[in-house]
């Protein structure tokens, strides 16, 4: 049996030495994923649209041959009008074997946060849910909003990965 931790939670036990996300900012504000999670990150090209996909379904385009759906995350954040320019990326994730793309507006770096760097996010009225939130990390002035990425786009609402009926 591997002594790795495969858990997503920031919290814990990885061997005491962090966790490592990727940050990337929509609108003011920015995130951080886990950085596991990230397949590739690649600049935003034109996508081709899905009939009756919701409207935060960009649509799709072919990864090398591959068909992945791509989610632009200003549209399901609620974060105002997106604009696409020479910033605006995709990140290409692999959530339990299912590729997808994520646009965002930018991405800045991989960081490292110990447990003790994140921190429990408050309960409010945020543009999510706060089930999809690991906490805040905390680097001196900056703050990550830590997003729990498999359980976004696993959830019943993006309609992504089919779940598996009970």
């Amino acid at each position: 049996m591997s002594m790795t931790s495969t858990t997503t939670k920031a919290g814990d036990a990885h061997d005491g030495a962090g966790s490592e996300f990727l940050a990337f900012t929509l609108g003011s504000e920015e995130y951080g994923i886990d950085i596991l999670k990230v397949q590739e990150i690649r600049g935003y090209e034109a996508v081709t649209r899905i009939a009756n996909a919701p409207e935060f379904i960009k649509g799709v385009i072919n990864l090398r041959g591959i068909i992945i759906p791509v989610v632009d995350m200003r549209i399901k954040f609620n974060l105002g009008t997106p604009v696409y320019d020479q910033f605006t990326v995709v990140i290409i994730l692999n959530i339990g074997g299912r590729i997808m793309g994520m646009v965002v507006d930018s991405v800045s770096d991989v960081t490292t946060l110990t447990p003790d760097q994140v921190k429990p996010a408050p309960e409010m009225g945020t543009a999510f849910n706060s089930d999809y939130l690991i906490g805040l990390g905390t680097i001196d002035e900056r703050m990550l909003i830590l997003v729990d990425i498999d359980k976004l786009m696993s959830s019943g609402e993006m309609g992504l990965i089919e779940k598996i009926a009970a």
